[in-house]
């Protein structure tokens, strides 16, 4: 993909560094999916002794459309995740040894999904940087070998 010359933050939230890749706008669109239908669910599945249910995050009855405005997207997200800290202040170091049964994984306890939430949303956040970096990246000219190992389109 080439560089743009001016950039509109709208079209740099939609920018997809390749085909394959997510937009920083759709990574945020799947981490408000899983917030509202993975994580928080989860977490209650643990505190409430019940196994936890399989998550497609592909399923449409509760995501939100991709044309949305992107302000909406973040205003919703931060609400989901207020509520799921909210619920969260309430977990004691005892309850990170809670187990569930996961239908891919197998028994599973509170702690690891804790840290499974952190790292997915920490690795939707880098993927996030990276396509928006892309269009500085590519047009960055002589500059663009220093962004080496953030380039898309030199690493394939």
């Amino acid at each position: 993909m080439g560089s743009i010359d001016w950039v509109d933050p709208a079209d740099l939230l939609r920018w997809r560094p390749t085909p394959d890749d997510w937009s920083a706008l759709e990574c945020l669109q799947h981490i408000l999916y899983t917030e509202i239908g993975a994580f928080g669910v989860r977490l209650a599945a643990f505190m409430d002794g019940r196994d936890l249910t399989a998550f497609d995050p592909d399923a449409a009855d509760f995501r939100p459309e991709l044309t949305s405005d992107p302000s909406t997207l973040a205003a919703r997200f931060a609400e989901a995740r207020a509520r799921n800290l909210a619920a969260l202040a309430a977990v004691v170091s005892s309850d990170l040894a809670r187990t569930a049964n996961h239908p891919e994984y197998g028994q599973v306890t509170l702690h690891e999904m804790l840290n499974e939430w952190a790292g997915h949303d920490l690795m939707h956040t880098v993927q996030a940087e990276r396509a928006l970096m892309q269009p500085f990246v590519v047009g960055s000219g002589k500059w663009r070998g220093t962004f080496a190992d953030h380039d898309a389109e030199a690493l394939g």
